[in-house]
């Protein structure tokens, strides 16, 4: 099951059997409230029926009621009256019409234990039917979400499909490209300079989009992360030989894809490069501390850093708002988290926690 079709069958699973769990719980609750007073009515009738036996003369043999007769003054007093004491039950009934009533205490063992069987049977027979439900929002999930899995799997299937036939185009573009350059008669044509970024802003786009297909199924295992970034960083000196590139080589082995590791960090430094500040010494840091992975500029910097992960979010005409998503996306695949921390015209820093 992919991650989309994890998330997607989590909360369609969590509605649809919290609500029926939700349900049982109250049933459970309100029959336990019902049956609880039955049985305090019982209670009541027995000893009731006691009282009755008593003065027909044909007292309830093999009974744990007691009694005793005392003269007392009830101002207001009604013959439902029932006291819940601690260990037993209490009933007052008129003994004659001269102030004196029959005391019946009956012991609250029995009572007790029918509520605790009570309980105990409400408590086995709710964990019957929220297993029951379970596996029925589990079959229910799973055909609800089938035709959505079917739906994206196709798209998928297009969306690799395409990027994989356009791939062959621009590389075919690129390299006639780089021909004219060669050419002097193309050599300083603007025109062709812009074609040559734009197709250039294509083929990152395009290797971008062919690591986001693999986001579901990245194959995760330990590599040096500062030898893919060393050689990230060979080709972005080349492109970028007035930044100052400082990297810290150490060792530091992380669970990644290095696929997806390799296009984070080209999306990373190509935004630091690109948004260097032309007006001073560009540099990018690029450093380790603990286990969070720190590359810094001091670039133009983003306005507003909390949104950069945003899809189609961009501050800069020349960008796609797509790459750092993609990165965000990528990161939450291999279990980075990814965070930023940026002021405009100082520069920014972002951080790579590996967890």
């Amino acid at each position: 099951m992919l991650r989309h079709d994890k998330k997607a069958f989590i909360k369609f699973f969590s509605i649809y059997f919290g609500s029926v769990a939700l349900l049982i719980l109250i049933s459970g609750h309100f029959y336990y409230v019902e049956q609880k007073k039955e049985f305090l009515k019982d209670e009541n009738f027995e000893m009731l029926d006691y009282a009755r036996m008593y003065k027909t003369k044909k007292p309830k043999q093999n009974t744990d009621i007691t009694y005793t007769i005392k003269k007392m003054n009830i101002p207001n007093f009604n013959i439902s009256n029932f006291e819940i004491k601690k260990d037993y039950f209490i009933k007052y009934i008129p003994h004659n019409w001269i102030d004196e009533y029959m005391i019946i205490k009956k012991p609250k063992n029995s009572f007790d234990k029918k509520i605790s069987t009570l309980i105990y049977n409400i408590i086995f027979y709710q964990i019957l039917l929220l297993l029951i439900f379970a596996s029925i929002s589990y079959f229910l999930s799973k055909m609800a979400l089938k035709p959505m899995h079917e739906a994206v799997m196709r798209l998928d299937n297009f969306s690799k499909d395409l990027i994989h036939d356009i791939n062959t185009p621009i590389t075919s573009i690129l390299l006639n490209m780089k021909l004219l350059k060669k050419d002097k008669n193309f050599a300083t044509n603007k025109y062709l300079d812009r074609i040559s970024q734009n197709v250039k802003d294509i083929h990152s786009l395009n290797s971008n989009l062919t690591i986001l297909l693999k986001e579901n199924s990245l194959n995760i295992q330990m590599v040096d992360i500062f030898k893919v970034i060393n050689n990230i960083i060979e080709l972005y000196q080349k492109k970028y030989p007035y930044i100052n590139f400082q990297v810290l080589n150490i060792e530091y082995f992380a669970n990644i894809n290095e696929d997806a590791f390799r296009q984070i960090i080209s999306n990373l430094i190509s935004n630091a490069s690109k948004y260097s500040a032309i007006d001073k010494k560009a540099f990018v840091k690029i450093y380790m501390n603990k286990d969070i992975l720190y590359i810094k500029d001091n670039g133009l910097g983003i306005k507003n850093p909390s949104s950069v992960f945003q899809r189609n979010y961009k501050e800069h005409e020349s960008g796609h708002g797509i790459g750092l998503d993609i990165s965000k996306r990528l990161c939450d695949a291999m279990n980075i988290k990814i965070d930023v921390k940026s002021r405009e015209n100082e520069g920014s820093e972002f951080s790579l926690k590996f967890i």
